[in-house]
Formats: C-alpha cells, sequence, structure tokens
C-alpha cells in the first residue's frame, strides 16, 4: 500500500507539471503556449508566400504536438482570429456571433507579415526533440514582441488557472519604449469585442474590469447594441437579456439580431418604458455588463509565477534587447566569416598563389602549397586561416579565377565594413537601438491596430434601484396568509425582488423578510410595508399588558436578521392598541377598569412627551390604573397638495 500510494502521488506531480509547463500556461519569453508556438513554427517551415488549407497545416503540427488534431485546430482557429499572427481565408467562425470556423479542409491561413518579421530566426531558436524523436521543435520562439500581453491567454491546469487580458500593441510598444528610457507607464486592457471599460480596479492586472456593451438610442422606443462585451457573444447576450425579460427585469418588447461583419442588436422597449430605464436594466441585469477578473501567470525560468503587467512588460523589454544584441553580434560573426573568405579569395587570385600548386604531385603537397603561398599574406587575414579554408580556396574554379572582378571584390568588402560599422555602434548602445526598433515597428504596423475598447468611469448601477415592482404580495386576513403564492381577494403589495418586507402583528411581534411566496402571519396584522433599509422604520407604540396597564413608547426598527421573530412587548400576554407614526402627535383619552367606589374614571396624555427608547425597553406608563379602553384624539392635519401618488409601500 504504502508503495502504492508512493507511486500515486509521484505520477499526480509529474502529471500537474507536464500540464502546468507543457499544456496551460505560456511561457514569458515568447508568451506562447506549446500548441501555439508548434502551429506558428509549422507555419514558418511551410512558408511559401502563399496560403495553405488549414488540414495540411494540422498534420504538419502534429509532428510535433501530441494531443491529436482537434486541439490544435481549435488553438489555431482561436490563434488567427486575433488578428496578429495568422492571415485567414475562408471562414474561420466568428468572436462576435460565436459561429463555430468552418472544417479545416475548406480553411487556409499563412503567416502574416508582423510575425514573419518579428517571431522567427532559426540561428537565434533553441531546438529539441519532438516527441517521438522524428522531428525538431523549438524552446521558445525568439520573439521581439510582447506577445503574452499583446494576445491574452487563458488556461487552467492542476491546481492553478491563468488569465491574462489582452492588451493594445501600439500602447504596448510605447510602453516598452517608456520602459527603456525609464519613464512611467500604464496599461490597460483592450478587447477586440470594442465596448466601454471601467479599469479602475485593475490594479495592474492583479484585479479586475468592468466591461459594457455600447448602446445608442434610435428613437424613443428603440435601443441598439452595437459592441459587445469581451467574453460574451451575440447569442449569450441576447440569451441573458431574454431571460432578464421572462423574470420582469427589463422593459423590453422585441429583440431583433442584425449582426453581420458588426454588432447589431436592435431591442424594442416596452409600453410606458424609457430609454434611459431599459439601459440601466440593461447594464443591472444581462450581460451588456460583465466584470472580467485578470489572474496573470506565466512560467519564467521553468516554473510558474504570478506577475503584474508592469513585471512582465519590463521582462519581455529585457528579452527583446537580448533577442537584438544576439542578432547583431551573429550579423557581425557572419559579416566577419564573409569578409574572412573575401580577402582570402583576392590574395589568393591578386597574388597568384594559385600558380604554386601547379607543381604539386600529391594532395598533402597541393595543401602545403596554399598555405606556404598564403602566408606572407597573413597580417590582411580576419582571422587564421584554417583546413575549411584551404578547401574552399582549392575548389575554386578556373572559371571563377580568370573571370575574377576585383573592383567588386573591393565593393563587397567595403559595404560590409560599413555594415560592421552600424552594428558596432548598434551594439554600443543597446537602449537605443531597441528603441529605435520599436519606433520602427509603430511606424510600419501601428495603423493597423487602433484601440477598440474605451477607457471610462461607469456609474455604479444599484439593481435594488433600477428594479421593477413585479412580484404581487396578497394579505388575506381571514387565513393569515401573506405572499406571492396566496389566491385570495385581500389587499395587494406590489415590490421588488430586493425589497424587503416588514411585519407587525397586534401581540408585538414583528419580522423583516424578503417578498415570501407563502408564510402564515399569527395574530391580527396591524402593519405590512416595504422595509427602507436605510432609514429604517419609526413608530409610536401604545400597548397594554396581561395585566392591563397601558403604556407607550417610540421604538426605531433598523437592526435585524431576515425571517427571524422580534417582540415589541416583553410581556407575551399583552397586545398593542395603536400603531402610530414615529413623530405621532396627539392626545389620548384612558378610560379606566371600573373598581368600587371610583372617583376618576379617565385619564389624558399627550403623546409628544415620548421619546424614543429601545426595542426590549418597557416605554413609559401611560396610567396609573388597569386601563379598559384607549382613544386617540389627531391634531387637525394640514391640507393636502395634489399631485402624483407614489409606489405603494404598505398595506395599512
Amino acid at each position: 500500500m504504502g508503495r502504492l500510494d508512493e507511486l500515486m502521488r509521484q505520477n499526480f506531480i509529474d502529471y500537474a507539471s507536464y500540464s502546468i509547463l507543457d499544456r496551460a500556461i505560456p511561457d514569458i519569453r515568447d508568451g506562447l503556449k506549446p500548441v501555439q508556438r508548434r502551429i506558428l513554427h509549422t507555419l514558418a517551415s511551410m512558408n511559401d508566400g502563399r496560403f495553405h488549407k488549414v488540414a495540411n497545416v494540422i498534420g504538419e503540427t502534429m509532428k510535433l504536438h501530441p494531443h491529436g488534431d482537434a486541439s490544435i485546430g481549435s488553438a489555431l482557429v482561436v490563434l488567427a482570429n486575433k488578428d496578429y499572427f495568422i492571415e485567414r481565408q475562408g471562414n474561420f467562425g466568428s468572436v462576435l456571433t460565436g459561429h463555430p470556423a468552418a472544417a479545416a479542409r475548406y480553411i487556409e491561413c499563412r503567416l502574416t507579415e508582423l510575425a514573419l518579421a518579428t517571431l522567427f530566426d532559426d540561428d537565434l531558436t533553441e531546438f529539441v526533440d519532438s516527441y517521438d524523436g522524428r522531428s525538431r521543435e523549438p524552446v521558445f520562439l525568439p520573439a521581439k514582441l510582447p506577445v503574452a500581453l499583446m494576445l491574452g491567454s487563458e488556461g487552467i491546469a492542476v491546481g492553478m488557472a491563468t488569465r491574462i487580458l489582452p492588451h493594445n500593441l501600439v500602447e504596448l510598444w510605447e510602453a516598452q519604449i517608456a520602459c527603456l528610457r525609464g519613464e512611467e507607464f500604464r496599461l490597460v486592457p483592450d478587447f477586440v469585442h470594442g465596448g466601454s471599460m471601467d479599469v479602475s480596479a485593475y490594479d495592474d492586472g492583479r484585479g479586475k474590469v468592468e466591461v459594457r456593451a455600447r448602446l445608442e438610442g434610435r428613437g424613443a422606443k428603440r435601443l441598439a447594441i452595437r459592441e459587445i462585451p469581451y467574453g460574451t457573444t451575440t447569442e449569450s447576450l441576447i440569451a441573458s437579456i431574454e431571460a432578464a425579460v421572462q423574470k420582469g427585469r427589463v422593459q423590453v418588447a422585441s429583440i431583433d439580431d442584425y449582426t453581420a461583419e458588426s454588432v447589431e442588436i436592435e431591442l424594442r422597449l416596452a409600453r410606458g418604458a424609457t430609454s434611459e430605464e431599459v439601459t440601466q436594466q440593461l447594464y443591472a441585469y444581462t450581460d451588456c455588463s460583465i466584470s472580467i477578473s485578470s489572474n496573470l501567470i506565466v512560467i519564467r525560468d521553468g516554473r510558474p509565477v504570478e506577475l503584474t503587467v508592469t513585471e512582465v512588460l519590463h521582462d519581455q523589454v529585457g528579452h527583446l534587447v537580448e533577442v537584438l544584441r544576439r542578432e547583431l553580434e551573429w550579423e557581425r560573426s557572419r559579416l566577419l566569416e564573409r569578409k574572412h573568405w573575401l580577402t582570402l579569395e583576392r590574395i589568393f587570385v591578386e597574388e597568384r598563389v594559385y600558380q604554386a600548386i601547379e607543381g604539386a604531385a600529391t594532395a598533402e603537397a597541393i595543401r602545403d602549397a596554399v598555405r606556404v603561398g598564403m602566408e606572407p599574406h597573413a597580417e590582411r587575414f580576419v582571422r587564421p586561416m584554417d583546413e575549411e579554408d584551404v578547401d574552399r580556396l582549392l575548389a575554386l574554379r578556373i572559371r571563377r579565377i580568370s573571370a575574377f572582378d576585383l573592383e567588386k571584390n573591393r565593393g563587397e568588402i567595403a559595404t560590409g565594413d560599413a555594415r560592421l560599422e552600424e552594428i558596432a555602434t548598434s551594439l554600443s548602445d543597446m537602449i537605443r537601438t531597441a528603441i529605435e526598433y520599436v519606433q520602427g515597428l509603430i511606424d510600419r504596423f501601428g495603423d493597423a491596430y487602433p484601440r477598440r475598447t474605451t477607457c471610462t468611469d461607469h456609474e455604479v448601477i444599484s439593481k435594488d434601484a433600477v428594479a421593477q415592482p413585479t412580484i404581487k404580495l396578497i394579505y388575506d386576513a381571514d387565513s393569515g396568509f401573506f405572499g406571492s403564492n396566496v389566491r385570495a381577494s385581500g389587499r395587494e403589495l406590489r415590490v421588488t425582488e430586493f425589497d424587503l418586507i416588514l411585519a407587525i402583528t397586534d401581540d408585538g411581534v414583528y419580522r423583516v423578510m424578503p417578498p415570501p411566496e407563502k408564510v402564515l402571519l399569527e395574530g391580527r396584522v396591524l402593519h405590512l410595508e416595504v422595509f427602507d433599509r436605510d432609514a429604517g422604520a419609526a413608530f409610536t407604540l401604545v400597548y397594554r399588558d396581561s395585566s392591563r396597564m397601558a403604556f407607550g413608547k417610540r421604538v426605531r426598527i433598523e437592526k435585524f436578521i431576515r425571517n427571524r421573530e422580534y417582540r415589541l412587548i416583553k410581556d407575551a400576554g399583552g397586545h398593542i392598541d395603536l400603531l402610530l407614526p414615529g413623530d405621532a402627535k396627539g392626545t389620548l383619552t384612558l378610560d379606566y377598569v371600573p373598581t368600587p367606589r371610583q372617583r376618576v374614571s379617565s385619564g389624558r396624555f399627550d403623546l409628544k412627551s415620548l421619546e424614543f427608547t429601545g426595542i426590549s425597553a418597557r416605554g413609559t406608563r401611560l396610567a396609573p390604573k388597569a386601563v379598559r379602553k384607549i382613544r386617540f384624539s389627531r391634531p387637525p392635519a394640514p391640507k393636502k397638495r395634489r399631485g402624483r401618488s407614489p409606489r405603494q409601500t404598505s398595506l395599512f
């Protein structure tokens, strides 16, 4: 058992490491997952300037990728739809509508100019054996772009997941220049879907963004959706709107989808609704507004790390400088090697060294003659001559020697020397060289990548504020039942799903509850209202306890636990005689219980002397004797102004 446990633990660790390093998480150096890297490398090896059938590309990539054609095909379509590295021909589906791509045998692709200019250099690429040992594949591409941030990425591995939001390429280039100059910069996402975005909580890639659809009014009764949030499609967005309409949350009568190359969803508003109201409802209850979290995890130095956007860009700027330096050094070595050969060739012909081999009888004597003939001119060599150089000199044909163009040779050497000086200047100041390179990319490709998502501060929309009172609550006084499923002719209360209902019965019990389907309220209900969570509810309470002694108090209901019963009267045998507003004014007439030799049969009490107390307080004693009856006299009411009646919030 112990050996099996050890075996399972080791195999699980191997599997987890494989899924993290070789499947789901991109490498920070080229910003690619293994399947993406293999697809791009395959396209580069197949590149002849023409389009290739995607089915052929998938077949060639399978030589490097051990997980089948389906994973390669879907990864290629996703990568192509990002519009950076793969040029498409045919139906590659739509990120706007969610429609899938056509079969791989019907669509074609090839590398873009951007990919060819910035991703590949076999001389600088480290290769390893493929999974079956028959081919070679790159460990990482010598990319000169901040690929991880421009493409974005999502992946789920064992015990971790990454979600890198895509950023605008031109802004990334400008940020690289600022980084090279030691200046501050700030990067925010940019989505192919467009829309508007609130980045106040982005926190340099450790937080989230809120993305909203772009809505435009079309008259008084129509709204059009022209851009949708990242991560949604027109189908999913319409489905969320239909679900909200069915629940009565959004006042839309019909939906028409005219989406083709761009998004166009037209909404016809319900009767009585306004564009402003429906816009708020769409943002509150549908996928017209979504929150997208960022979790930036990449592979660096062979292990997963969680970084910020700024840290990733700094790392990729360092990678860019290193790749450019290696390119320049490699070009310098090739130019020096070319100059070395041109110099040897010129000496061999110009000094007629080749004549010394005419009298040599053996191969070794021929080689010795070349060495001896070239030795007096060794100070003109770029580097010491080796045996390979001797072989190349001996391989020169008589026609080449007789037609040797000395001026052309000198011109090639001069051109190479000029380029070597340029390389030396570039290597002496790699910061300036990198800035010039990035600026060149902006000048060449920048116009093709404008920002599509606008940044703005979104107004916070409270669902409570835009909710419609679509729930009908009924109280049946005969049975005591209250709720949306009560079928009776009692009075009704219209509420929203976010409202809380305050119920008070004559035995002094109260509760605060969400709109119930059906609940039994024991006792005679004195008060039912929509509870104001901010202001609470204030009442003037007049009650008698089990000994019929009368008390009064003013209370404010503020803190509570939903659906829990509380008591306004400690005495379980007492009951409320009067439940008045918290600022109630007037006079109470209290008739005492008759007793023998009673001289005073009643008393009066002015409510203005009552003060607010705690819920559990007994209150002010209103009379020295037991009270038989309590009558309330209101002060004269002021005249009411005529106006629009507000939404009903109380049944009593």
